[in-house]
């Protein structure tokens, strides 16, 4: 029987190939596209302030979201941005607008400087690799939203919102018990709550 860390490792190089290739062909217009589902009902309702919003840099073939945080930040919501801890540790937001200067974070990320205020985010944006649509989220396998997320929903109410492209849904993905469900997705085509 194959362990569930080599199910994820057979399972992230498929999404990988996945996502590379939706990243080619809608890279252009899935940004924009993205931010159409603001309008949503569901995504509308959760968008009531005051909301801090955590946002991503994106990485190489990741979907755009600064589109999206931008119209974000034009109707006056909070935006932060992740910074990367040690290992081990979940990740920290901080406060962050559309033209302030970031510095290098490790794996390639971008993040705020230490002089930024610390935020709570209430409405999170989940980077990852693959999704179902019962929320099951494959990452990077550093395990930093999972210790993230339920670090935050331990202290208040926290919606963890999957942005991807579409094509990277799976029918189905390895998991255990510390990986943390997602509460909606949202991808060019689509948002949905779970």
């Amino acid at each position: 029987m194959t362990s569930i860390a080599d199910q994820k490792t057979a399972a992230r190089r498929t999404a990988r190939n996945r996502r590379r290739h939706a990243a080619k062909e809608h890279c252009a217009t899935a940004p924009i596209e993205v931010i159409n589902h603001l309008q949503n009902p569901v995504f509308a309702s959760m968008l009531t302030k005051p909301l801090v919003i955590g946002g991503i840099w994106p990485l190489k073939n990741e979907i755009d979201p600064r589109p999206l945080m931008q119209s974000l930040h034009a109707q006056g919501y909070t935006l932060s941005l992740p910074c990367t801890p040690t290992v081990g540790q979940p990740l920290t937001f901080r406060a962050w607008s559309p033209g302030d200067a970031l510095k290098e974070g490790p794996y390639d990320t971008r993040e705020p400087f230490p002089d930024k205020a610390e935020v709570l985010p209430t409405l999170v944006l989940v980077p990852m690799l693959a999704f179902t649509m019962t929320g099951k989220r494959l990452g990077y396998g550093g395990g930093f939203y999972d210790r993230t997320l339920a670090t935050l929903k331990s202290r208040h109410d926290v919606f963890a919102c999957g942005i991807a492209y579409a094509a990277q849904e799976a029918p189905d993905l390895p998991t255990d018990e510390f990986d943390h469900r997602l509460d909606g997705i949202l991808t060019e085509q689509y948002f949905k709550a779970f």
